[in-house]
């Protein structure tokens, strides 16, 4: 059995930490797994032609992380229409054309963010946020989470700024100096991904406010727990994208092996602090088992 695994892009810890997961499930079920995603997370029309291609090399199973909620519907439906069974993950679809949906609940991930937010600003002050791409539905869903419950719960906290970093570093780190320049009185920032939270923290550490400016990232990687004990970061709202991968394979064999799967799962949402990144089930979030599975 093949099953092909397509992700929003390569570039970010994120992503191969999914495809460790998904090599994991492969192993264990004996399933060959195919991974092919675009180079940037914004390449909606090479993430369609490669699902493309994995229809016609006629796969049996394809998870999907779309980078777009309508743009990859078509192709989705193109799938189920020729039986090849699609899971999507990560982040939602404008279809049903799907076996199962398995991501994090995003929305619950931008109301913690924002709740912290207000915990460590409890005076309130001007706030600031890095979103990821227009149309992608996950980040889209923390980013609505995040200033919903700002606005609902936490009065004193002003949104002064919303920029997209365009899930990119380069990108992210010019939108977050940006930010700070026209706003130097700027209490706090929401990053709703890995590349939004770098560029954050790049940009304060030469303004000299790094530490001081509250940034409520998403994601991890190895760098992002550096600056996160260095008191760089404050928080980090962290997904199990391992868990993702695992899940996507195997609800697809199932689905071929005439199992019943479940249409909605929901991998889990944490926030990681300074104060609890040493206990055991956080080093499991943050230190993916990389390595093991994908041979560089």
């Amino acid at each position: 059995m093949v099953i092909a695994v397509v992700p929003k892009g390569q570039a970010h810890i994120f992503w191969q930490t999914v495809h460790a997961g998904a090599i994991k499930a492969g192993q264990e079920l004996g399933v060959d797994i195919r991974w092919n995603g675009p180079a940037s997370e914004i390449d909606f029309t090479r993430q369609i032609n490669i699902v493309d291609d994995f229809i016609n090399q006629r796969v049996d199973g394809i998870a999907l992380a779309p980078s777009h909620g309508e743009s990859l519907v078509p192709i989705v439906e193109r799938a189920a229409q020729e039986r090849i069974p699609v899971t999507i993950f990560d982040s939602g679809i404008q279809t049903e054309k799907y076996v199962s949906y398995i991501s994090t609940d995003n929305y619950k991930g931008g109301v913690l963010a924002a709740r912290r937010m207000g915990e460590i600003l409890p005076a309130g002050g001007k706030i600031a946020m890095i979103g990821t791409i227009p149309g992608s539905v996950s980040t889209t869903e923390r980013e609505n989470g995040f200033r919903e419950t700002t606005a609902r719960e936490f009065g004193r906290l002003q949104i002064v700024d919303f920029q997209y970093g365009m899930s990119d570093r380069a990108k992210g780190l010019a939108v977050a100096e940006d930010i700070l320049t026209a706003h130097p009185d700027l209490a706090g920032i929401f990053c709703s991904n890995e590349s939004g939270t770098l560029g954050a923290v790049q940009a304060a550490k030469p303004k000299g406010v790094a530490g001081k400016l509250k940034i409520v990232g998403f994601d991890t990687s190895p760098t992002l727990i550096e600056d996160l004990q260095a008191g760089n970061i404050d928080s980090l709202v962290v997904q199990n994208p391992f868990r993702m991968g695992y899940l996507a394979v195997k609800t697809l064999v199932e689905a071929r092996q005439k199992h019943p799967v479940e249409k909605r799962i929901d991998t889990g949402v944490t926030v990681v602090s300074a104060a609890n990144l040493k206990q055991p089930e956080v080093q499991e979030l943050v230190n993916p088992p990389i390595e093991k599975y994908i041979r560089r």
